[in-house]
């Protein structure tokens, strides 16, 4: 039997307990855990809202516009952080294995986004030898829209680091792992939103969503 992702994440931690100064790894439980209280739901795309059209850059190249992503089924939006994020090279994979199979034989498209500049971003891509498509939302617009965009000031700054830097974006926000799925008419019809970086949606959870939407009557 596969793992979850929440066995996965679990053993990231458990090794960092293992093998972090503890300082450093007060700073990133602390960071997570503001985070969380921080969070603000209302502020979050919701179930049922109506999405205005919104353009991503395939990291090889594609233009990926809002029609087209739902023209033949329903869209499936993984938000993540960026290529060099450790939590993030264990989700996608598990996507890969677990759920991008499933959601192509539902005739759905799933697409991984982060604000990484594609000549970055796609690393991760390479890396894992990826399915499904990866693209850069430009200047994290469409997260803000989303309103699931955060500050990656603390744990960075304690490590001498700015994220700009890293994702060419030039600032500190950075996206919550979040999961949005988009019907054809445009609607959203399921989202998940984790401030906590090391807690994320399982397969399952968005397969059933996608289930749900495509057996859903028509009204």
């Amino acid at each position: 039997m596969s793992k979850s992702l929440r066995d996965l994440l679990s053993e990231l931690h458990a090794e960092r307990e293992r093998t972090w100064a503890p300082e450093a790894l007060q700073v990133n439980i602390d960071q997570r855990r503001d985070l969380v209280a921080a969070a603000d739901p209302a502020a979050w795309v919701k179930t049922g809202d109506r999405l205005e059209s919104f353009e991503l850059e395939e990291v090889d190249g594609a233009r990926l516009g809002l029609a087209g992503l739902t023209a033949t089924g329903p869209a499936v939006l993984i938000f993540f952080r960026f290529a060099g994020c450790p939590a993030c090279n264990i989700a996608l994979p598990y996507y890969e294995r677990e759920l991008a199979s499933g959601l192509k034989a539902l005739g759905a498209t799933l697409v991984a986004v982060s604000p990484q500049v594609p000549d970055r971003l796609v690393e991760i891509k390479r890396r894992h030898d990826l399915s499904f498509q990866v693209a850069t939302d430009r200047d994290n617009t469409l997260g803000r829209r989303f309103g699931i965009l955060y500050e990656a000031n603390a744990a960075t700054k304690a490590k001498g680091g700015f994220i700009g830097d890293t994702t060419g974006t030039g600032t500190w926000e950075l996206p919550q792992p979040t999961v949005v799925v988009i019907g054809q008419d445009r609607t959203v019809t399921f989202v998940d939103v984790s401030p906590d970086w090391l807690v994320r949606t399982e397969a399952e959870t968005v397969l059933d969503a996608v289930r749900t939407l495509i057996l859903a009557p028509a009204e």
